[in-house]
């Protein structure tokens, strides 16, 4: 400043650099479809919306998929454990028949797996809401819906439940799926380079001997080796008590008329096993009558049912007495839950990542941590059959969902699916470089076109170590002093040439030690002599 006019002036110099702002590393963005993308009158659809809760969910996407199932017989000799499997109506003393549950519509898994997210220690996230229920589930759609989280710099993670319930092609059952899923990583690691995908194994209900295939194998092969240090993957899918009993009912089962037939078999309601005393066969009429309302007309009449809050109550009383009167009917609305219960377990992991990093610190490996509103994994896991799970010639390692005597269901793996790479095989040594990459890359840009002098390398170096030795202190790093946990160069005849000054380069090295988790644990034991 030059000084013209005799007098005093204050002059105020900052003492300290800037500070860095640690970015949220637990926000995950779920693409899929539901019932509704509204915000009063505003769409949403296709659009990139934060929520944080369900609540939130609700208000903007609407319920639950209305599921239809279809009952279709089948050979008694391939009845499996889903299966419903009763004596013939029209022959009650022979062979016995098997009927199969399949389903027809309402096929969506968005809506159970944000309750998954939220129930799992969820906070804040992004929903892409790519179509309706009346929508067929497709890849394009939801590939479409990465290209809308691009605008968005606050996710940090990616989950696509829908892609489960792509269907295949005739070479692969998963096939499409794995697109989905290649360009989720994709978009994380090449594209955005911050963010992680959490992926699930398509088909992940199955076991690995099951006839129609490996599914691991399946997934290993088809996915390739692009971008696997941004991913992670976890198997089995897991049986959850999201959906309850009590949401289901009648009404979620398409052809009344073998229900009918079904039921008025299991309760023996032919009319030559009517009681002829009158109080028996009361009970028996209230039973007949009630079987045969099954395909009554459930609308607004204007006598029986005035509007549609009794129309529900006439709908909840008929599914009471259903299952108070037949153990086949109460049997086929638990499978009814059982299948609709199985779900995919990424959505419950991006809840496990956003609980661990609010309580320990995105440093803290995701696992040996328990799920919530889980009962068991579809498939049970054992030690020697994780081995190739965990450890693979691929490198593809795949992250087991396991039950524990007296600990509940917990996560048993940490590993990105680049298992082979020293580098970047734990979720947790992934995601904390990506906070630190883009902590200090947000921070860095007040100092662009700044003068690429001494005095500003000092300034960023000692913004980079302040930040640093804040995460050090915290466990975020490894070493016993900061100078062992990170060391940050810049400078001339360090990090830049002269040549690179005049091309206006500013080069900055961190170095950082990453704190890696206790994998395998080793105790060892020996004999020694006696001493005394």
């Amino acid at each position: 400043m030059a000084y013209k006019t005799p007098g005093v002036y204050i002059l105020e110099k900052d003492a300290f650099p800037n500070s860095v702002v640690e970015v949220a590393t637990a926000v995950p963005a779920f693409i899929g479809h539901t019932e509704k993308a509204d915000n009063k009158g505003t769409t949403l659809n296709r659009k990139a919306w934060r929520i944080t809760s369900m609540t939130e969910f609700i208000d903007y996407f609407g319920g639950p998929p209305a599921a239809r199932f279809n009952l279709t017989e089948v050979d008694l000799k391939d009845a499996g454990d889903d299966d419903v499997v009763v004596p013939d109506p029209a022959n009650p003393t022979g062979p016995r028949k098997a009927y199969r549950m399949s389903q027809d519509s309402g096929a969506y898994l968005l809506y159970y797996s944000m309750q998954l997210f939220f129930q799992n220690g969820g906070g804040p996230c992004y929903v892409v809401s790519v179509g309706g229920y009346g929508d067929a589930i497709e890849a394009d759609p939801i590939v479409a819906g990465l290209d809308v989280l691009r605008k968005e710099q606050e996710p940090t993670m990616v989950v696509v439940p829908d892609a489960m319930l792509l269907k295949g092609t005739e070479d692969s059952a998963g096939a499409t799926a794995i697109k989905v899923q290649q360009a989720v990583l994709q978009h994380c690691g090449e594209v955005m380079k911050n963010r992680f995908a959490i992926l699930d194994v398509y088909d992940g209900w199955r076991d690995r001997k099951d006839p129609a295939g490996d599914p691991i194998a399946q997934f290993r092969d088809a996915l390739g080796v692009n971008n696997l240090h941004f991913g992670a993957a976890y198997y089995p899918w897991v049986d959850t008590t999201i959906v309850p009993e009590t949401a289901l009912s009648f009404l979620n089962l398409n052809d009344k008329g073998l229900l009918k037939t079904l039921l008025t078999a299991d309760m023996k309601l032919d009319p030559a096993n009517a009681p002829a005393d009158a109080i028996p066969r009361k009970g028996f009429d209230e039973k007949v009558t009630a079987v045969n309302n099954l395909d009554a007309a459930w609308e607004i009449d204007g006598e029986r049912y005035k509007n549609e809050g009794e129309v529900a109550k006439g709908q909840l009383d008929l599914h009471q007495l259903l299952a108070k009167f037949s153990p086949l009917y109460a049997s086929l609305m638990g499978r009814l839950a059982r299948r609709l219960n199985r779900l995919p377990p990424a959505a419950a992991m991006a809840g496990v990542y956003t609980s661990v990093d609010n309580g320990r610190g995105v440093w803290k490996a995701p696992a040996n941590v328990s799920l919530n509103s889980v009962i068991a994994p579809v498939v049970s896991v054992s030690h020697a059959e994780q081995e190739d799970l965990n450890v693979t010639t691929s490198g593809k390692s795949i992250n087991a969902i396991r039950a524990f005597i007296g600990s509940g269901v917990l996560v048993w793996g940490a590993r990105t699916l680049d298992g082979n790479s020293l580098d970047w095989r734990y979720v947790n040594v992934r995601r904390t470089m990506i906070m630190l990459e883009e902590s200090l890359r947000l921070a860095m840009a007040a100092y662009v076109f700044e003068p690429n002098t001494a005095n500003t390398w000092v300034t960023v170096k000692g913004m980079a170590s302040n930040f640093l030795t804040g995460i050090w202190k915290r466990g975020g790093l490894a070493g016993a002093s900061p100078s062992d946990a990170f060391s940050v160069f810049c400078g001339l005849g360090e990090t830049m040439t002269g040549e690179d000054i005049l091309e206006g380069r500013m080069n900055m090295t961190i170095l950082v030690a990453l704190s890696r988790p206790a994998e395998f644990i080793e105790i060892t034991f020996q004999q020694q002599m006696q001493k005394s």
